[in-house]
């Protein structure tokens, strides 16, 4: 994958990443919500909690954020009477960078920014700033986070949607994976999978 746009949206639908450093004692992963930057590239924003900027060496060395989209199982049995084996489709894509360490205000930003991303399906929201918050809770809570902006210089994104497949086959494993009974039901998978089949049909 090198569309800018598919990149973006699949960082925007899946933000809950994996961050991955190369510490002096050996590799070190954290798990922590991302926002795409006010930017029209692949710049992300986000913040971890103390000390693990401490533990990633966040800011001196490089970072590598992993985005895991939708995934999942697919049986032989969906491809009809022919020699097969299991596989699993997937979406992902891995940033690697430098990050850039955040002020406490561009901090505080990003955490105002986090909550009403996510509080914003409810219907009653409750932004960082609301009661029973006061500004002097809101400036503690910052001041236990390390802020991140990466641009980043390296991206490796890939989307395995059983594109070696007939269109036929496929549209059985969507059939498969989008019917919402099954124990391998997924139907994110099933709508990243006919996003995918109908692009490359239009191309033909």
């Amino acid at each position: 994958m090198t569309d800018v746009t598919e990149l973006r949206r699949l960082i925007d639908l899946n933000p809950w990443a994996t961050l991955v450093s190369a510490a002096d004692d050996g590799l070190v992963a954290s798990h922590y919500a991302v926002l795409l930057d006010d930017r029209d590239d692949l710049t992300i924003v986000g913040h971890v909690g103390r000390p693990d900027d401490l533990i990633h060496g966040l800011g001196s060395r490089e970072l590598m954020v992993v985005i895991q989209g939708p995934h999942g199982y697919v049986s032989p049995g969906w491809y009809g009477d022919v020699a097969a084996v299991p596989t699993w489709n997937f979406v992902s894509a891995h940033l690697a960078g430098v990050p850039e360490l955040l002020g406490p205000e561009e901090n505080l930003r990003i955490l105002d920014r986090l909550v009403a991303r996510f509080e914003s399906g409810r219907p009653q929201p409750r932004t960082l700033w609301e009661a029973p918050n006061d500004p002097a809770f809101v400036e503690r809570l910052e001041r236990g986070t390390v802020g991140f902006r990466l641009t980043p210089t390296k991206v490796v994104a890939k989307r395995k949607l059983s594109q070696n497949k007939p269109d036929d086959v496929v549209e059985t494993i969507i059939a498969e994976l989008g019917a919402g009974a099954g124990a391998y039901a997924d139907p994110r998978l099933a709508g990243e999978m006919r996003r995918d089949l109908d692009t490359r049909r239009a191309a033909r």
